[in-house]
C-alpha cells in the first residue's frame, strides 16, 4: 500500500493569514519535528487567495497518519490556529503513485 498523504486548506479570516503562518511556521513544524512517521509536512501560499493556506502532507503508514491526527500536538495546533481561521479546515485524503523527489 502507498504512504497515505493529503491536502489541506486553511481559510483565514480576512487579513489574518499572515498572523496564522507565523502558529504554523512555529507552533506546527515543531509538533510534527517530533513524529518520525511525518515524512513531508509543507505549508504554502495560496497566489490567488490571500486569506488561504494550503498544506501538503505524507506519512510512512496510515498508523502514523492517526497518530499525528490525534496527537496532542496536533490539539494545540488547533486551538491556535483557530482565532485566525474562518472555518474547519478542508482535507482531501490522497494515494501517491509516483513522483520525482519523494520516496513512495
Amino acid at each position: 500500500m502507498s504512504k497515505p498523504a493529503l491536502l489541506a486548506k486553511l481559510t483565514a479570516k480576512e487579513g489574518e493569514r499572515d498572523s496564522l503562518l507565523a502558529v504554523i511556521a512555529d507552533l506546527g513544524i515543531k509538533n510534527v519535528s517530533g513524529e518520525p512517521g511525518t515524512e513531508i509536512y509543507a505549508a504554502h501560499k495560496d497566489q490567488g487567495d490571500e486569506n488561504v493556506v494550503w498544506f501538503y502532507e505524507m506519512y510512512s503508514d496510515s498508523d502514523a497518519l492517526k497518530a499525528h491526527g490525534t496527537s496532542d500536538g496536533m490539539k494545540e495546533f488547533g486551538k491556535a490556529t483557530g482565532q485566525y481561521m474562518a472555518g474547519r479546515a478542508e482535507l482531501i485524503f490522497l494515494e501517491p503513485v509516483c513522483a520525482k523527489g519523494l520516496d513512495l
